[in-house]
């Protein structure tokens, strides 16, 4: 029987362990996965397909995975910049989403995220914000694959004005996600952070999430104010409260883990813990950086994330990719560390175990569900190529991505978005933001 699909003439990253780049590439796709993976130099040798897609030597690999969003804060980009995040918190973003954030807000701002993040490469991403049921039907109408995340925090928040329902509601939505979206999203929760979140709400968020076998979502030790406050109430370190509190496992994903020292890190090492690194948005609030390679050397499985446009400012993994592998190699002083292989694992197949979903996607492997990216390579800057590792982490960018497919369907071909209305998305992102701005002077400045 022919497959659906046969993308061909590809230079093929596989990301599995050892793999080496395959010239020649195919892939093989029937239905939503992946059947076959192999080389072949000319079409009579292919396996017969519906549809052959001649790639002429684009490079074809896994989508980019984005670890940690706030997608609908894309409508909150370049609101508030050049301030420390307790301020752009407290003072800025905070007020905005008490103004303006309702279902409509959030399933726009959404839908602008995923246009940005299919563009860019990305076919799975996990978002945490409030009115997720929003978020949830944006990104399942967009075709990606998402871990949608019902934002919870100890005060009044957009769609939760009494916080004593805060664990009701989330669990209102993991439960109403359960049976109406998968496959391609999963629906679990995120705790804001150690600091708005109180002790109770922390342990009945994460058995909530334990019984379900869920990723629990959390802000740690993102800056020093946060760790110096933590020690301040509890004595303990962000790290080893959480620990204390027994909310850290290998079920747990924690964002930033800038402010971790080396016992915290043998805690997280202990205990599991998932990483998201974050340099840009760590860089620009001027947060720090975070111990990765140390990380990384103690066994932690990490990958790449974002944060939200409001604080990035954009939704760019490659960026990530890039920043990540030039930073750490500045702080060591060492041009070995956070090889470009190593971060495009980081952005492949680790950031995939990250949400649990190593099963399922990160890598090109017969099986796996075909989540894929084609790069095009034909251009000055990415001509000549010798490790295409290095031209991803260190010349590419997210315009160069012209094709993406995830589940066996495109989302994008020659750069067109397949499954949204841009033209509608962009009006409609607008529309908001100019309400947005008609009030943003009676924020403090």
């Amino acid at each position: 029987m022919p497959f659906d699909h046969l993308i061909h003439q590809a230079l093929l990253l596989t990301m599995e362990p050892r793999s080496r780049p395959l010239a020649h590439g195919f892939v093989a796709i029937q239905g939503t996965e992946i059947v076959a993976v192999g080389q072949a130099e000319d079409r009579e040798n292919l396996p017969p397909a519906r549809q052959y897609w001649d790639m002429n030597g684009d490079l074809v690999m896994p989508g980019l995975i984005n670890n940690h969003c706030h997608a609908a804060m894309t409508l909150f980009r370049g609101l508030a910049d050049d301030l420390p995040l307790d301020e752009w918190l407290q003072q800025h973003i905070f007020p905005a989403e008490a103004r303006w954030v309702d279902y409509e807000f959030v399933y726009t701002g959404t839908l602008l995220a995923a246009a940005e993040l299919i563009r860019g490469g990305v076919t799975a991403v996990a978002d945490a914000y409030f009115w997720e049921t929003a978020a949830r039907q944006a990104f399942a109408e967009s075709g990606l694959r998402g871990v949608a995340a019902q934002g919870v925090i100890d005060f009044p928040a957009p769609g939760v004005p009494n916080p004593t329902d805060n664990i009701r509601v989330a669990q209102e939505f993991i439960d109403s996600g359960s049976a109406s979206f998968p496959p391609l999203i999963t629906s679990t929760l995120f705790c804001h952070s150690p600091y708005t979140c109180s002790a109770p709400t922390l342990k009945q968020a994460k058995d909530l999430t334990r019984q379900r076998g869920l990723s629990f979502f959390i802000h740690l030790a993102e800056t020093r104010w946060e760790e110096a406050q933590i020690r301040r109430q509890t004595g303990l370190s962000p790290v080893a409260y959480l620990d204390s509190l027994g909310i850290l496992d290998e079920m747990t994903v924690a964002a930033h883990a800038v402010w971790v020292d080396p016992a915290d890190q043998e805690i997280l090492a202990r205990r599991g813990v998932k990483i998201c690194h974050c340099p840009e948005c760590n860089l620009k609030l001027a947060s720090g950086v975070a111990p990765i390679p140390d990380l990384l050397a103690r066994g932690l499985v990490i990958g790449l994330g974002t944060d939200g446009a409001a604080s990035n400012n954009n939704l760019n993994i490659f960026g990530e990719m890039n920043l990540a592998a030039k930073l750490h190699k500045a702080i060591r002083l060492d041009p070995t560390v956070m090889s470009a292989r190593e971060v495009v694992e980081l952005a492949t197949s680790k950031g995939a175990q990250v949400l649990g979903l190593g099963e399922i996607t990160g890598t090109l492997t017969p099986g796996k569900c075909a989540d894929l990216i084609v790069v095009n390579l034909h251009q000055p800057h990415l001509t000549p190529l010798y490790d295409p590792y290095s031209h991803l982490v260190y010349a590419a960018a997210a315009s160069d991505v012209q094709h993406v497919m995830v589940h066996g369907r495109w989302l994008m071909l020659d750069r067109r978005l397949l499954t949204l209305d841009w033209p509608t998305i962009k009006r409609k992102a607008l529309a908001l933001a100019e309400r947005v701005n008609s009030t943003a002077a009676r924020f403090p400045a």
